[in-house]
């Protein structure tokens, strides 16, 4: 066959595939005419913040040109991200730190605005929904392909291993994506992405090349616990709901079971977990959070992190010693501000962190290299806790509750996925802090939790 035949031919599937999907996205947007609008919102969050709150003004827009009273439906999983809201707004009264506090009520509007909508517009059909997703994991397989195709031709530009890996710094671009993109936040889109093509029950070539694809790519984001976690998840799906899982379930069970079991009672991986605690090591299962430590630093350990009265500025924190530390000043802080009800206020506890670095004496940065001084707590459950006080910090639980419980009655994986995946983000990652990761969330939890389908039910919904 001749090269002017291939071309042809391979043009003619690219148009046709492309005139598929824009079918597609006509006949889904005619029966709900959010949908396009949607859509855009979520494909557009790894871009610029300009065209995402475009994206979303359309939203806002065609949802109110397009109510009906019929379409709107009290529903208190929207709700609670809403009252989420409203606290931080109210924070703005008691706060140690008002122009923060003000600069974070404008960052976290989408948690009023894409519920807000969601209330007002019809909802999507289970159909729909899984279509969403789709098209927002063909989207991260673009995004992926262009950072790798990036990548190798800087690695040829430049001769530097590093753009092969996570991200680089503001002022120094090295990394696979930009730190403004945020490798951890991009190991998350790809996480669901990758999950939509692995555990599709037909599978063609290219679904499992993508999905090949993707997992690759999220190793070299490097962010090891959505590593561990995707990891955890693959089993989990291998094991209680493939095809193979449904016909096997009991010695599923009991595999997984004995799997748990050993890893947590042999004496040399209870031991490993011992000498992590207590050795002074620069290897971490949580990402660094400072870039330029010379040679000859002393690695602080986690019982160090946690016990020692102080520190000296050649004292290097890796990514787990350092949440330990950062958990250990919220404890203290909590008891000696009294803030257990209030919390500082929105985005106010930086301020309290800078008092305790230069208390515990930390490394506060040199030559352009910021220092532990400028960090949040990285941890969005001490976060909230810190800043809302216990009130919020149960708002967002009972959100996350809500989203996992939903996630096992709708027997969806992909919603499953999207639930574990907070959960364990949360713990190492103050996500819902940055714009990329509340659009992120907010979306995506209206969009499992308006309304779903129970027990695997045929019906097009049922609100719950």
């Amino acid at each position: 066959m001749s090269t002017n035949l291939i071309g042809k031919k391979l043009m003619g599937n690219i148009y046709n595939s492309l005139k598929t999907v824009f079918q597609n996205l006509i006949k889904e947007n005619t029966s709900n005419s959010s949908f396009i609008p949607t859509l855009l919102v979520l494909v557009t969050i790894p871009l610029s913040f300009a065209i995402n709150n475009i994206a979303l003004a359309l939203f806002l827009l065609v949802v109110l040109l397009t109510f009906k009273k019929s379409n709107f439906k009290f529903k208190i999983n929207l709700i609670l991200p809403i009252t989420l809201y409203f606290l931080m707004v109210v924070s703005y009264f008691w706060t140690i730190d008002k122009k923060s506090t003000l600069s974070g009520i404008s960052t976290e509007i989408f948690l009023f605005l894409i519920p807000l909508a969601f209330l007002l517009a019809k909802d999507f059909s289970v159909t729909q929904r899984q279509k969403l997703i789709s098209f927002f994991s063909y989207s991260i397989v673009i995004l992926v392909s262009y950072f790798s195709i990036r990548a190798i031709v800087r690695y040829y530009m430049l001769d530097d291993i590093r753009v092969f890996f996570y991200h680089g710094e503001n002022e120094d671009d090295y990394g696979l994506v930009p730190k403004l993109l945020n490798a951890i936040h991009v190991s998350v889109f790809v996480s669901v992405a990758f999950f939509h093509f692995f555990t599709k029950e037909i599978k063609s070539k290219a679904d499992y090349t993508i999905s090949v694809v993707l997992f690759g790519f999220l190793l070299l984001l490097s962010s090891k616990n959505m590593v561990l976690a995707v990891i955890f998840l693959v089993l989990i799906y291998t094991f209680f709901f493939s095809k193979s899982a449904h016909k096997m379930r009991l010695r599923n069970l009991i595999v997984f079971g004995l799997l748990i079991a050993i890893v947590f009672s042999i004496g040399r991986i209870k031991q490993r977990f011992q000498v992590e605690f207590q050795t002074n090591t620069n290897k971490s299962l949580s990402t660094n959070v400072i870039e330029g430590i010379p040679a000859g630093v002393h690695y602080v350990s986690i019982k160090e992190a946690w016990t020692n009265e102080t520190f000296t500025p050649n004292d290097y924190f890796n990514g787990t010693a350092f949440r330990v530390y950062q958990l250990r000043i919220f404890k203290e802080l909590i008891v000696e501000e009294n803030v257990f009800l209030t919390g500082f206020g929105l985005n106010a506890s930086l301020l309290k962190i800078k008092e305790k670095a230069f208390q515990y004496n930390l490394y506060m940065g040199k030559d352009g290299n910021s220092g532990y001084q400028t960090k949040n707590f990285h941890n969005q459950y001490v976060q909230v806790f810190a800043e809302l006080g216990i009130f919020g910090f149960v708002l967002l639980l009972t959100m996350l509750m809500i989203n996992i419980k939903n996630a096992f009655k709708s027997k969806d994986f992909i919603h499953f996925v999207f639930a574990f995946l907070m959960i364990s983000l949360f713990l190492t990652e103050s996500f819902l802090w940055r714009q990329r990761g509340v659009v992120f969330f907010t979306l995506l939890y209206c969009l499992f939790n308006s309304g779903i389908v129970l027990n695997n039910s045929r019906q097009e919904q049922k609100i719950i």
